[in-house]
């Protein structure tokens, strides 16, 4: 995985200068700060192991296998930021970005003994870094790399786990109005640390732990004004 980020970002940023080598424009055009509402669909997968232990008075056996999770839905939210012109054609945006919504998972082992389990990500919060290069008066396109996090909550007779964090890179662009107004619109994708909890999860004497490595891919349209 990241020799493939490494990649992706090599041949964008090889896109960019390309571009930038023909193209002149204004970076004061897209400079300062500015707040928006965005709206994103994303999908979320989840790749891990589930291990379910039953103890009986002769002995106690254990049950393993593997997890694959996957759900879909949409976020709304809002961003704020700050782009710092670095140059008549670059700028350098900093920005945080948070999505109210939830995406729930449920996991039901394969010992039939009714250990579900279910996790339930939400509030969605993103700090960010993005080279921009500037293609017109009105437009530009942007990479961005991120550091991402989540909240987890679980229902079961099981622990809690900690928080989500991960990093987050993406490609989109910006265009921005004489008014000040801008839409921005962008797809990523965001690589999450692993999560795991256990407990009872189910009936005794049996006892569940589950273990996921979540990761989440997006498009969001953004609707915004540079002050």
């Amino acid at each position: 995985m990241n020799k493939l980020k490494t990649i992706l970002f090599a041949v964008c940023s090889l896109v960019l200068v390309s571009i930038g080598t023909s193209v002149k424009a204004d970076s004061g055009n897209f400079a300062g700060p500015y707040i928006g509402i965005t709206a994103s669909g994303w999908g979320i997968e989840a790749e891990g192991t589930s291990n379910s232990s039953t103890v009986s008075e002769d002995s106690t056996s254990t049950t393993s296998d593997k997890v694959h999770l996957g759900k879909v839905g949409g976020v709304a939210g809002w961003e704020v930021g700050y782009a710092l012109p670095l140059g008549s054609a670059f700028l350098l945006d900093i920005g945080a970005t948070y999505g109210a919504g939830e995406a729930t998972i449920d996991h039901d082992n394969d010992s039939g003994d009714g250990g579900l389990v279910t996790f339930t990500v939400d509030d969605f919060v993103t700090v960010y870094l993005a080279p921009t290069m500037v293609l017109s008066d009105t437009s530009s396109i942007y990479l961005k790399m991120a550091i991402s996090e989540a909240d987890v909550k679980t229902s079961g007779d099981i622990t809690e786990p900690g928080n989500l964090s991960g990093e987050t890179w993406a490609i989109g662009t910006r265009t921005v109005l004489d008014s000040g107004i801008f839409i921005r619109t962008e797809a990523g994708y965001t690589d999450y640390n692993s999560i795991s909890a256990s407990g009872l999860g189910g009936s005794q004497p049996t006892s569940n732990t589950y273990s996921v490595e979540p990761s989440l891919a997006y498009g969001t349209v953004s609707l915004g004004f540079r002050f």
